[in-house]
């Protein structure tokens, strides 16, 4: 079985547009495209190296896939940590369209995405390593196929933007695998799906007359 996991920048306000750079996403007007790059040191490239460490294949939503692919095929040097595992991963890409894919080891999920990725998950082969792709995760969040969240929060508010989870995002419960914080202010944190939101009450076990005057003055 094959695992789906979401590795996503995002600004304590839920933003993961164009962490990048300038002109990685401006759409919407969006005016703060490489907002990572003042917090990235070595230190944080060792939590990237942390990520990448295991074997993956890349799970891409198409603008996502553009912007990769107009770049790390044409790094060339050797040494990049990065440019190695991406050129020569299988990347999956999930498209309305029917867009010819140059990037070497690229595949187009087809038509039916959910259904491609149910079978990919229940093959044998490494994790779905998804990057970006902001549209597609809401996809992949509804249909109830992530298996694991690694959010990258950075100490900034960002305002507007396309956000990690979605006005629509279905309510679940999040279970805390692992953290670490960095000297940057960068938070990392690994979450699991677990199960339904649980709610308690920490009121009186008998409401005063004011509380339940409150709620009738709530309708």
């Amino acid at each position: 079985m094959r695992r789906i996991v979401a590795s996503v920048f995002t600004s304590l306000d839920g933003v993961m547009q164009a962490p990048g750079g300038p002109q990685e996403d401006p759409t919407g007007g969006f005016g703060f495209g490489g907002w990572v790059a003042p917090y990235f040191d070595a230190e944080l490239g060792g939590a990237m190296g942390e990520i990448f460490a295991q074997p993956f294949d890349l799970l891409l939503g198409r603008k996502t896939y553009d912007i990769f692919a107009a770049h790390w095929p044409y790094v060339t040097d050797p040494a990049d940590p990065i440019a190695g595992l991406f050129n020569s991963a299988t990347k999956y890409v999930a498209s309305r369209g029917a867009p010819k894919l140059a990037w070497a080891n690229s595949k187009l999920l087809g038509a039916d995405t959910v259904g491609a990725l149910k079978k990919l998950k229940s093959e044998n082969g490494p994790d779905l390593l998804v990057q970006g792709s902001a549209d597609f995760l809401q996809t992949l969040w509804s249909q109830n196929l992530v298996d694991e969240f690694c959010l990258l929060t950075f100490p900034l508010l960002l305002g507007k933007g396309k956000k990690v989870f979605g006005g629509s995002a279905a309510p679940t419960a999040l279970k805390l695998v692992k953290s670490k914080t960095y000297s940057t202010g960068v938070i990392v944190a690994n979450y699991v799906p677990d199960g339904a939101v649980r709610t308690g009450d920490f009121g009186q076990p008998e409401p005063s007359a004011a509380e339940l005057e409150r709620r009738r003055n709530l309708i």
